[in-house]
C-alpha cells in the first residue's frame, strides 16, 4: 500500500474549538482521557489529527481543544465515519448537556487570528 505524501503546498490549518463539560462530571470525564482506547488513538492520528491537545478550565467543565491539520472539515468528517469514533462519542455523551448529541458534534471552533512562529 502506497502512503500518500503530506501536502506542502497548503499551510497547515491550526484549529482550537471549545465544549463545556458538565460540572459534576468533570472528574469522570478526565478519568475517562486517562486511558483513551488505542484504536481511538489510531483514528484520529490516520484522519489527519496532528498536534491534538485538549485542555479544561479547572472547575467549570470548560474544554478547549487544539489540533493542526492539512483540512479541518475532511479530518472531522473522516473520523466521524469511523466505528470506534461512534462508539467514543456515545461513550463520552453522558459528560455533556445533552447527552444525545454525541460530544464532537457540538464544537464550537474558535476564529484563529494570531501566531507567533
Amino acid at each position: 500500500m502506497q502512503h500518500e505524501e503530506p501536502r506542502t503546498d497548503t499551510p497547515r490549518q491550526r484549529v482550537c474549538f471549545t465544549m463545556n463539560v458538565r460540572p459534576d462530571r468533570i472528574d469522570d470525564y478526565l478519568a475517562a482521557h486517562e486511558h483513551v482506547w488505542p484504536e481511538m488513538l489510531d483514528a484520529l492520528r490516520e484522519t489527519g489529527w496532528t498536534n491534538y491537545s485538549l485542555f479544561m478550565q479547572p472547575g467549570t467543565g470548560l474544554v478547549v481543544g487544539y489540533l493542526e491539520t492539512d483540512d479541518f472539515e475532511r479530518a472531522h468528517e473522516l473520523m466521524a465515519q469511523t466505528a470506534v469514533n461512534t462508539r467514543w462519542q456515545a461513550n463520552m455523551a453522558q459528560y455533556f448537556a445533552d447527552p444525545t448529541a454525541g460530544p464532537d458534534t457540538t464544537m464550537s471552533r474558535l476564529d484563529h487570528y494570531f501566531h507567533l512562529a
